[in-house]
């Protein structure tokens, strides 16, 4: 009997669809804040963005970076460069603005003018230019939203500048 006295229908009842299989998708890496031009590649034209660049390899013309930039023993570039924190271990050709830091590491050249808020030129380095030392852009705030390879190499952290992006370091 249904609700109202009318005569009941029948209920129907449906068997759930055996599930397919779950196909398995290859996950996508997650993009990296970091590049890298490896030893034998050189990239001409400017380069402009956010992260972390290590450079092995060449690069001729300008570099502009909110974040740091990281110049391997076996790198070179050929052009100014700017960027809130600058490692050199091989050769720069051109005018350097390291907004926070520069640390210019023992096997480093340096052919230009350099203006940076802190710098430390270890034994061995060499720059060939003259220096402005200019106020710090950090303060305790912006150190807070920098990504962790930048805010390691703004507080002087040793860098293997030999070890590729795949370490600890990054």
């Amino acid at each position: 009997m249904s609700f109202f006295g009318g005569p009941a229908k029948p209920v129907q009842t449906y068997a759930p669809e055996p599930e397919e299989p779950a196909v398995e998708r290859a996950e996508l890496p997650s993009p990296r804040a970091n590049t890298l031009i490896t030893k034998g590649i050189t990239v001409s034209g400017s380069i402009q963005g956010h992260g972390v660049i290590q450079v092995e390899g060449t690069i001729e013309g300008e570099v502009v970076l909110d974040g740091a930039v990281i110049v391997a023993s076996t790198g070179l570039i050929k052009g100014p460069v700017q960027a809130d924190t600058i490692r050199i271990a091989g050769h720069v050709e051109g005018n350097v603005v390291a907004r926070d830091h520069l640390k210019l590491e023992n096997t480093g050249v340096i052919t230009g003018d350099l203006t940076t808020g802190s710098l430390i030129i270890e034994d061995g380095g060499c720059l060939n230019g003259r220096t402005t030392m200019a106020p710090k852009k950090s303060s305790q705030t912006e150190d807070a939203s920098k990504p962790k390879a930048v805010a390691a190499a703004a507080a002087g952290d040793e860098l293997d500048l030999d070890r590729d992006l795949d370490s600890d370091l990054f």
